[in-house]
């Protein structure tokens, strides 16, 4: 692919990743909430479904796509239940100085399918992929090699800033010691949770 298109597909993915919405909220609480092993596992989720969606795209499957919005939807609601879950369980958590430590209770296969449930159940992504994408990148004309580099330029990008997302909002996390200050830090994971399986569930 010429290194215009590969730019101007670098550069509109950027901003499709650094713009809030679902998943970076979904990040930012998991970090919050539990730390940055927690959100990295979240992270590789979006990846996966990123991948999957852009597989999707390329291989010309977008017409096909069309045809399984039910599953798409159930998809949603899914992963938007499992987001309430986790809102839940940060919302009503007892805060302690045990806190401040990365929880490990929650399996990181699960939190990646949450990522990944999220992915494929966010309007955001799925009208990226489908509808922006074709008028950045000339779909029938892609080779492997292509395919290859639009790869790379996915994980790296989303890694980059997803876990930039994670790193920053593990970091303040640190910054509250004292149990009024737990407090609101789970009540604030929780909201930003709860807001992300919101918009999942209600924007589709």
């Amino acid at each position: 692919m010429d290194t215009v298109t590969l730019l101007a597909f670098t550069t509109a993915y950027a901003i499709a990743v650094l713009v809030p919405g679902p998943g970076v909220a979904a990040v930012v609480a998991r970090a919050l909430g539990g730390g940055f092993r927690g959100a990295f596992s979240m992270v590789l989720g979006i990846l996966v479904g990123d991948l999957l969606f852009l597989a999707v795209a390329v291989l010309g499957l977008a017409t096909v796509a069309t045809y399984f919005a039910a599953v798409f939807t159930v998809v949603r609601f899914a992963g938007a239940a499992y987001l309430l879950y986790i809102a839940w369980t940060f919302w009503t958590a007892k805060p302690g100085s045990e806190q401040l430590a990365p929880k490990n209770e929650e399996p990181w296969l699960r939190t990646l399918l949450a990522g990944l449930s999220l992915t494929l159940g966010n309007p955001k992504t799925i009208v990226f992929y489908l509808a922006l994408l074709p008028t950045v990148v000339p779909l029938d004309r892609i080779t492997p090699l292509a395919f290859a580099e639009m790869t790379v330029i996915v994980i790296v990008v989303l890694l980059l800033i997803g876990c930039g997302y994670a790193l920053l909002a593990a970091r303040a996390r640190n910054v509250f010691t004292s149990e009024p200050a737990l407090r609101r830090l789970n009540k604030t994971a929780g909201a930003l949770m709860a807001a992300a399986a919101g918009v999942v569930a209600f924007r589709g």
